[in-house]
């Protein structure tokens, strides 16, 4: 609005400025190049005449070149200006007339959600609520992206979710929760709003600077979400190396089962051979659920799969089994002691993860575009995208470098640089944006995780609590669902792996884990809840094949 605001004062200026130049400069031709003087008035109506095209009077038929030049120079120009108002004025207007508007209100059934407003990080939310069937109303302040969103075949609203009266006509008198995924400031006076317009709503909201989450509390907040602390923390068990084992970085799935990501090292006893050489299960007594081949995960391993360096396992199994397995797949030489990481970024997932590679005693400079006011914990202050800037953090002497920059743009060309300082630096990022996980890995990355993904599992596991999100900061989905239809079946029979690419990783009776089953012959019973691992994609299928 402000953009075509603008663009309508310049065109008006643009009119009245050629009109005044050309009526001055025809004026003066008539005088000294025809020899007929008039009043400005005249020379006035002859331009505006010209202009819209619609005769020249009794000045037509002029004598002198110059003149003639001069009426040509501005029947160009009319015409110029008569498309640019066309641009400005009925284009705009037609397009208006032809797209559809978004509501300002709608009708929904009791006990949905209501979100407020429409971000990246609500995009894993969304598709959490319609894998699940429930109904959700987003309410966005911005008219051109609720518009978008109303074309995409979004439930959007458009309106200002700090007032009370968006928020009703967003039905939030019978909704269950309302999220608020704002800016921090604004999602505190969402939530205000929400209270008054219905004070037993439960209010969900998400916080970027963590210092500020006591407000969100004291304006009526149930839940108040830190996706990037926990996303920093995340970051830190994929490094490579040993470090990862002083980081709490597996799913407890029962006192003697876990599910952990183990990275295959370069010079460890497996790598480079192939899966099958490798024995897993007889040797280590652990299950490999699958492997991320790039950025895909396959499940089941296809046994004449080459482990290579950086090829990343998913298993289960019991801890110290685990154990035993991570020291196959770790480096020969373990030099961690001596390991030099830098981490660059030091927001809320960049002072996460430095807490969290304090406990392993690693040598970590911290990068960051400003020294903040942290003690001296910032050892660099410049551009990370700056080579000479990662030089002085010394990325030549380097073992690995965590990623937390607010900018996936600056963090994509901070990758290739630092790629072509150091070629055997592990790059762990952390991605703001889906979309720009697979650049990231394109441009050098070894290990890339989303703050939306991580923030609409948060969503999720704090919404639908009766289907508990195992582990929101893993590539893939671990989550407890309920067995529905697969009660009375055996998991071979229902071929759930097949159908939905989802393994079945342990089931909860009673309250209690049971894992290591024969699924051909172990029997699931209707009460029973089932601990799975899959994709985004595969625990969508999964749930709809069985539980709705």
């Amino acid at each position: 609005m402000v953009l075509r605001t603008r663009r309508t004062a310049f065109y008006l200026a643009l009119v009245l400025a050629t009109t005044v130049l050309f009526t001055l400069v025809y004026n003066t031709g008539m005088a000294v190049w025809e020899g007929r003087p008039q009043p400005l008035y005249r020379s006035l109506e002859v331009v505006v005449q010209s202009f819209t095209t619609t005769g020249y009077g009794e000045d037509a038929g002029w004598q002198s070149p110059q003149m003639n030049l001069l009426v040509i120079t501005m029947q160009l120009a009319g015409i110029g200006l008569i498309l640019t108002g066309v641009d400005v004025f009925a284009v705009p207007w037609l397009r208006e007339a032809v797209t559809p508007t978004p509501p300002e209100s709608i009708d929904v059934g009791p006990g949905h959600v209501v979100i407020c407003a429409y971000t990246a990080r609500t995009e894993a939310f969304i598709t959490e609520l319609e894998a699940r069937g429930r109904a959700y109303v987003l309410v966005e302040p911005d008219a051109d992206t609720a518009r978008e969103l109303h074309d995409e075949g979004y439930r959007v609203i458009h309106g200002d979710p700090e007032s009370t009266a968006a928020l009703e006509n967003a039905r939030i008198g019978t909704a269950e929760t309302v999220v608020a995924d704002s800016t921090d400031d604004a999602n505190a006076s969402i939530v205000l709003a929400a209270r008054d317009a219905n004070p037993d709503v439960r209010a969900i909201t998400l916080v970027t600077d963590t210092d500020l989450a006591r407000y969100h509390r004291a304006a009526g907040a149930d839940e108040v979400l830190s996706p990037r602390q926990i996303l920093g923390r995340s970051l830190i068990g994929e490094i490579p190396t040993a470090v990862a084992t002083d980081v709490d970085d597996g799913v407890t799935l029962g006192e003697d089962f876990e599910l952990v990501e183990v990275t295959v090292a370069a010079d460890s006893d497996v790598c480079d051979r192939r899966f099958t050489e490798v024995n897993v299960r007889e040797r280590f007594g652990v299950n490999v659920i699958g492997a991320w081949i790039g950025t895909d995960f396959e499940t089941p391993v296809d046994p004449e799969m080459q482990l290579d360096a950086g090829t990343r396992l998913l298993v289960v199994g019991a801890p110290d089994r685990i154990e035993t397995f991570r020291e196959a797949t770790a480096a020969a030489v373990r030099t961690f002691p001596s390991q030099r990481i830098v981490l660059a970024g030091y927001g809320d997932s960049g002072r996460a993860a430095y807490e969290a590679l304090a406990r392993t005693g690693s040598r970590v400079t911290v990068l960051d575009s400003e020294n903040v006011d942290d003690g001296d914990v910032v050892d660099v202050v410049g551009d990370a995208r700056d080579p000479a800037v990662l030089e002085a953090a010394e990325i030549s002497e380097a073992s690995v470098l965590v990623l937390t920059i607010g900018d996936d743009t600056t963090a994509i060309f901070t990758t290739l640089i630092a790629r072509e300082l150091n070629p055997d630096l592990d790059i762990v990022v952390r991605a703001n944006d889906d979309a720009n996980v697979e650049k990231l890995y394109r441009a050098g990355a070894d290990y890339v995780q989303s703050l939306a993904t991580v923030s609409g599992r948060m969503l999720a596991s704090t919404v639908f609590e009766d289907e508990e999100v195992l582990a929101y900061d893993k590539r893939i989905n671990v989550v407890r669902l309920p067995a529905g239809s697969l009660g009375g079946s055996t998991i071979a029979d229902a071929d759930v792996r097949g159908r939905t690419g989802c393994t079945i990783v342990a089931v909860v009776r009673g309250g209690a884990p049971i894992h290591g089953f024969d699924p051909h012959t172990f029997q699931i019973e209707a009460d029973d809840e089932l601990i799975l691992v899959g994709t985004d994609d595969d625990v969508i299928r999964f749930e709809r094949e069985f539980v709705e």
